[in-house]
């Protein structure tokens, strides 16, 4: 009777331990690109310095990833609305050059992350994730 329930105690703590370790790979979304076997690469800038990348080069594209509402209400000038729940798998009506530099940004950060790993996947080699409007200092515009 002693070595049935030593059994089942060891049962009972095998079963814990191993839901214990699947439940922390892929935490976040960071660390599920790293377990993939592509990695996902895109870079991030400050906002300074994707307003430094705009004044001083030509043939990139800014990209608004906000919804519709959010961009008619403010946006940085000469961007492009592409609201991240839209990314799926073929956006090249909108983004047809793969290798242009594409600037992102949305309101605060996390869905220009997001649209940027998107991006990625989906095969575009030249992605500046910058963050948020929220912390853009510059010049903005309204759709009216």
């Amino acid at each position: 009777m002693k070595k049935i329930r030593y059994g089942i105690a060891i049962l009972t703590i095998a079963f814990f331990l191993s839901g214990c370790t699947t439940g922390s790979e892929g935490a976040t979304t960071e660390s599920k690109s790293e377990l993939d076997t592509e990695e996902v690469v895109f870079t991030s800038v400050s906002a300074e310095e994707a307003k430094q990348i705009m004044d001083s080069e030509t043939g990139y594209m800014i990209l608004d990833v906000r919804t519709k509402e959010e961009y008619e209400s403010g946006h940085i000038i000469n961007a492009t609305l592409l609201p991240n729940e839209e990314i799926g798998e073929d956006v090249s009506d909108i983004l047809p050059e793969k290798e242009q530099k594409i600037l992102v940004y949305c309101r605060s950060g996390n869905r220009s992350k997001q649209a940027s790993e998107k991006l990625v996947k989906l095969g575009y080699t030249n992605i500046v994730e910058f963050g948020g409007i929220a912390d853009w200092p510059y010049e903005i515009e309204k759709t009216e």
